[in-house]
């Protein structure tokens, strides 16, 4: 049976990993508090005393706007550690999964990102990120880099979530309406992840070629503005809420430590060629999040 190390396990996507990676084989996950990924010696040991075959990394400092003030730890966690990972995958042969972000472009294109756009991050967060990917690219390790986009998930702490809080203490929000990406639930990330491992195998053979970078969002693309009118009619329509009035604000006027991408869409066809997954659309995922949410009520 295949040995999946997996990191972040308590993290949105990271909490849906331990589900999905099942499929696999035996999953070993750690959290922060098992695994500090601040330390290299830390990482070395745990994968050593594990010896996977496959590395899942969803791990991350994900705390944008305070890396601006603190970049240290966002890169020890974000660019250093998933660096040390890929040579321990490579020692090992083992696969290394990763997961990126749509923060490594400065967001000035007016179409869709492609993988071999050139990187240009315009905040710390960003930077970080984008060193991650470096890092795994010059290790010589088997790896797959997933770039996704405004993840949330019915649990933990995201714009979704966020949005039904503030709805239900406020009778008003202003939401920013000239920034557009694709919002991309945490259950799609890890179930298009297990259904890439499913292909590959033991990955070490079979990797080859489709080694890399890919876009992994949903289909379509809607502004912070048109995301939360979707999210307070799909809470309506499943949780009984009564929305809040909202007003579309410009990003100028919702100032933050960080700069964020105007346009973060990322185009998805290099992972349907290579591995047949085409993306749902990002309000169908919402509507299924959403019913989770009721569900559980």
């Amino acid at each position: 049976m295949l040995r999946v190390l997996l990191t972040g396990k308590t993290g949105q996507v990271g909490f849906e990993l331990q589900r999905s990676l099942a499929a696999i084989g035996q999953v070993v996950a750690f959290d922060r508090s098992e695994l500090d990924l601040s330390s290299v010696d830390a990482i070395r040991a745990r994968v050593r005393e594990v010896r996977p075959q496959i590395i899942v990394n969803a791990a991350a400092y994900t705390a944008v706007d305070k890396a601006e003030a603190e970049p240290e730890p966002a890169m020890r966690i974000n660019g250093v550690a998933p660096g040390i990972m890929a040579e321990e995958a490579k020692r090992l042969g083992a696969v290394l999964v990763h997961y990126s972000t749509d923060y490594v472009f400065d967001g000035t294109k007016k179409e869709p990102y492609a993988e071999d756009d050139p990187p240009n991050p315009v905040s710390g967060y960003g930077r970080s990120k984008l060193a991650g990917e470096q890092a795994i690219a010059s290790s010589g390790a088997p790896h797959l880099i997933f770039r996704t986009s405004w993840v949330y998930a019915a649990r933990g702490q995201n714009f979704v979530r966020t949005m039904l809080r503030l709805g239900r203490e406020r009778g008003e929000l202003r939401i920013v309406d000239d920034q557009v990406g694709a919002p991309t639930c945490a259950r799609f990330i890890a179930e298009a992840t297990a259904q890439v491992l499913l292909q590959l195998g033991d990955g070490r053979q079979s990797i080859g070629i489709r080694a890399g970078i890919y876009h992994l969002t949903a289909t379509g693309a809607v502004s912070w503005y048109g995301f939360a009118s979707a999210i307070f009619a799909e809470a309506k329509a499943h949780l009984g809420m009564t929305p809040p009035k909202l007003i579309p604000i410009s990003t100028a006027e919702y100032p933050l430590p960080a700069r964020r991408p105007a346009n973060s869409r990322l185009d998805n066809s290099k992972l349907t060629a290579a591995f047949g997954l085409t993306p749902p659309s990002w309000d169908a995922m919402l509507t299924a999040c959403i019913r989770e949410m009721g569900d559980r009520q």
